[in-house]
């Protein structure tokens, strides 16, 4: 028999108990477009925008060693002379933040699965803290406190992006959560776009107050990280069954709720997806190999984000223009992800846009890798990178969202994905090694190598699910109707 999740049919699907007695479950929805719609602006205008600032300003707070580093590169004042770093060190400030970010994803988002704390407490307070981290960065005086500040924003960091991305799987259906997905991204790309523009402006603030303007960077980042922490504990919403009523009514809120078992099945707590041990949750072949495709897309993403400001000092521009020329490389990320993902949701079909993606990634490692001496290409070479990589990142987190049944295997699964995946930085931050600048070869041919991969897990895993969907299809077509249709409330297809 095909190898699919089994859940529980439409007839048994409870939704949570609620004081006005008015639940309905999904099947009996009345037929009402215009209140659907309103409902799903409402999430749009309140849950987007929340969980992508928040995802914002964490990707910003990240990557803002790049900038930092290419602010004062060379210069014993700048970040890597100021603080006294080996050759390595900022590869291994880099790793370090890392390690504690990716082993706590899981065990941070299965916390948020149990509702004990409101999603506004956990993910508000940890913000807040990472924002306080994120200063200290600035105030550091030795390389040792740079490390050791790193290792504790990744710790805080950690249930922050994978429970923003479990957060939009749970208020969305399949065909919703694609472009959502997107948006959620393109927040985080806004990040460094901004942070490139923050860098040049800050360059100015050298020497005040004593600190170097790297120092002011860390500092101004961090400071703009607390504060938006506030309206995250006061309006993020609680999950769907338990909406808040000043984001939605209760009738609105079983309707959503509805809408949402109609899509994915039954996804309230106490559901037979969840009863499933965490065990087998864990081994779930579709995780992994969703996982690994977004980790050999992230390779590419992590190279961009960690090592642009440097090469593109490298090609010839002043540290401060350097950071300018990076922002038309976001931007163009963030306009072909909304492009390519709003089609893609549109004709609800994933695997030619990823495979489309790929294909122009592998045009800017090629071009980095043969080392065209023209830095003009070169420059060109990173466009086709961030056209190629960021549409690839909301397709696959959405793609894997939708294969998913139960809040145990969106919690484990988006936390996976977003932990693991966040490996790449692993191999990005040490392939660039600084004594083979400006060629970097072991880099260019590691991001080239894990693109190819990236292909190949790709192809292979569409075969996979269209071979499985037959296999289900052929078992179908032996059964009464009667046996078709219970079939069909106990299985789901595999979505391409």
């Amino acid at each position: 028999m095909a190898e699919v999740l089994k859940v529980v049919p439409q007839e048994d699907l409870k939704l949570a108990e609620k004081s006005d007695g008015s639940l309905r479950s999904a099947h009996v929805l009345e037929h009402d477009p215009a209140l659907d719609r309103r409902l799903l602006w409402k999430r749009d205008l309140v849950l987007i925008p929340i969980m992508g600032v928040l995802y914002m300003l964490l990707f910003l707070d990240r990557t803002n060693i790049a900038n930092a580093r290419a602010l004062g590169i060379g210069s014993p004042t700048g970040l890597e002379g100021a603080l006294g770093m080996p050759t390595n060190g900022y590869n291994i400030a880099l790793v370090i933040f890392y390690i504690p970010f990716v082993l706590a994803e899981i065990p941070a988002n299965l916390i948020l699965n149990t509702n004990k704390v409101a999603p506004r407490y956990l993910l508000g307070g940890q913000m807040a803290l990472l924002g306080v981290l994120g200063m200290c960065q600035g105030l550091t005086k030795s390389y040792g406190g740079l490390l050791a500040v790193r290792f504790l924003m990744g710790t805080f960091e950690a249930s922050l992006p994978a429970g923003a991305t479990y957060m939009i799987s749970m208020y969305y259906t399949k065909r919703e959560a694609a472009i959502r997905f997107s948006w959620f991204f393109n927040f985080a790309l806004a990040g460094p776009f901004f942070s490139g523009l923050l860098a040049f402006a800050i360059n100015n603030l050298e020497g005040v107050g004593g600190y170097q303007g790297w120092r002011w960077l860390f500092i101004i980042e961090g400071l703009m990280t607390v504060a938006i922490s506030i309206p995250v504990v006061l309006f993020c919403p609680n999950f769907p069954q338990d909406a808040q009523k000043w984001f939605l009514k209760p009738e609105e809120r079983n309707r959503v709720v509805a809408q949402l078992e109609a899509s994915r099945g039954a996804e309230t707590k106490g559901s037979a997806a969840d009863s499933v041990s965490i065990w087998k949750v864990l081994i779930d072949w579709r995780i992994h190999l969703f996982t690994m495709c977004f980790f050999c897309c992230d390779i590419t993403a992590a190279s961009i984000s960690a090592f642009s400001p440097t090469i593109l000092t490298e090609l010839g521009w002043t540290s401060t223009i350097a950071q300018l020329m990076a922002m038309p490389v976001w931007a163009v990320g963030i306009i072909s992800s909304f492009g390519v993902t709003w089609l893609a949701s549109r004709l609800n079909f994933r695997t030619p846009f990823v495979i489309g993606g790929i294909c122009c990634q592998l045009v800017g490692w090629i071009i980095m890798r043969v080392y065209v001496p023209q830095a003009g290409v070169r420059y060109l070479a990173l466009f086709f990178m961030s056209i190629g990589t960021f549409p690839q990142m909301p397709i696959l987190m959405a793609w894997l969202s939708a294969n998913l049944r139960g809040r145990k295997h969106l919690a484990v699964g988006m936390a996976w994905m977003v932990g693991f995946g966040n490996c790449a930085n692993f191999v990005s931050s040490n392939v660039f090694i600084k004594t083979e600048a400006p060629r970097y070869v072991t880099g260019f041919t590691t991001g080239l190598v894990f693109t190819i991969l990236g292909m190949v897990l790709v192809v292979f895993g569409c075969t996979l699910l269209v071979v499985k969907n037959k296999k289900r299809e052929a078992i179908r077509s032996q059964m009464t109707d009667g046996e078709r249709e219970a079939h069909d409330e106990l299985y789901f297809k595999f979505v391409l």
